[in-house]
């Protein structure tokens, strides 16, 4: 009897606890969601402003690029993300010209984001590589040229996903306005083109960028590891053509690997794994399940593996600005340099609003002293004449070696 009490009591808090669970679940994705787009409206904008305001720092326009796409991303999309994934918003409604505009900016800065990197990748390749070369070839109307194919060809794939859309000024829900559940006719060949151009190229460019800066690195760490204590010693000289025959063999066997020789090149192999393993983390899910579904003709009941893979690629737009912005030495003292500038005008004012009277006293004291130095100076340069000057230098001042005369 009791038994079945308890079972009864369980069941009937089963539906309760369920709620609970599922509200706790929806508070946790909307928090998170909602803090990844505040972390990429703050590091975009703080990584696109120092490299605006240094003029040494304008070499990366490629990194301010992705930096700009990242932040209209934040901007645009993610906050309309929010609306398409939360159950907050269910009852949010988009026509057809709504619901087409937010599929084009999802695609379109997607594509731009991701070519950006691309590209960033191949830049990163030819500055190390071939450093003399692109010196000579990386010029402003290349630059230019680079970014407008970017958006070109950004805004002819996102094309492709809006051929075959209905005509009618139906309305549907905001849930239902993404890429996955989009009526366009040709939808199967949009994702199989939107993958390939969008991601498996892409992937292969920067595993293989990367992998050669990796190699390269290598070699040069190799080259100018610290030499084995064992070929510094120096030895007799011998004549014998044993001895001349094992000299030149030794130098020319491989020296032993010290620790630094064995991992030699580990910063590049780390920045190799974080940037390869960050795209991959991102866009993998998000590509493989658009292909799978749209290939295969699945539905996934309720779409919450759309939204999972969705934001994992829009936390690319809030890593990006770390991993392409923040890891270079010279953006982050700079940024820190000019945090700590603001700091201490903040401080600066803070202090002179407080004390006004303080700092006007200041002012007049220094005011006084300068007058005061300014009248004497003047005063003894009239009253001055060349006995007076030398009686002067010489009470004032002493020889070197001079002994001081005794006064009664």
């Amino acid at each position: 009897m009791a038994n079945r009490t308890g079972l009864n009591a369980t069941q009937g808090l089963g539906p309760f606890s369920a709620a609970e669970v599922s509200t706790f679940q929806e508070a946790v994705g909307l928090f998170f969601m909602v803090l990844l787009n505040v972390i990429a409206l703050v590091a975009n904008t703080a990584v696109m402003v120092v490299i605006l305001k240094t003029p040494l720092l304008r070499k990366f326009v490629f990194v301010c690029h992705l930096c700009l796409v990242d932040l209209l991303s934040a901007i645009f999309l993610m906050p309309l993300g929010i609306i398409s994934s939360s159950s907050c918003f269910n009852r949010v409604i988009y026509s057809i010209a709504e619901c087409q505009t937010l599929i084009f900016l999802n695609i379109c800065f997607i594509s731009a984001s991701i070519l950006t990197i691309s590209v960033i990748s191949v830049e990163r390749y030819y500055y190390i590589i071939h450093p003399m070369r692109y010196e000579v070839k990386m010029t402003i109307g290349l630059a230019v040229t680079v970014v407008v194919f970017i958006w070109i060809k950004s805004v002819l794939i996102t094309v492709l996903a809006l051929v075959g859309w209905p005509q009618d000024n139906g309305a549907t829900s905001a849930s239902k306005c993404t890429v996955f559940w989009s009526p366009g006719a040709h939808k199967k060949i949009f994702v199989i083109v939107f993958s390939t151009l969008c991601f498996i190229v892409p992937t292969f460019i920067i595993f293989a960028v990367y992998c050669s800066i990796y190699r390269v690195a290598r070699i040069a760490s190799l080259k100018h590891a610290p030499v084995p204590s064992w070929t510094a010693t120096p030895r007799q000289r011998s004549d014998s053509i044993n001895s001349q025959v094992t000299i030149i063999t030794t130098r020319n066997l491989p020296p032993r690997l010290s620790p630094e020789r064995v991992f030699g090149g580990s910063k590049a192999a780390l920045t190799l794994v974080l940037i390869v393993g960050q795209f991959l983390c991102c866009w993998l899910p998000f590509f493989s399940f658009h292909l799978h579904c749209s290939v295969n003709s699945v539905t996934p009941a309720g779409g919450p593996g759309e939204i999972v893979v969705t934001w994992l690629a829009y936390s690319s737009f809030a890593i990006n600005p770390f991993f392409y912005g923040l890891l270079n030495r010279q953006i982050r003292e700079e940024l820190s340099r000019l945090g700590r500038n603001c700091l201490n005008r903040s401080l600066t004012q803070d202090l002179c609003l407080s004390s006004p009277e303080g700092s006007i006293h200041e002012n007049f004291f220094q005011f006084l002293q300068r007058t005061g130095c300014t009248l004497e100076t003047q005063s003894s340069y009239i009253n001055s004449s060349p006995r007076n000057t030398v009686d002067q230098t010489m009470m004032g001042f002493r020889i070197p070696g001079q002994i001081p005369e005794e006064t009664n």
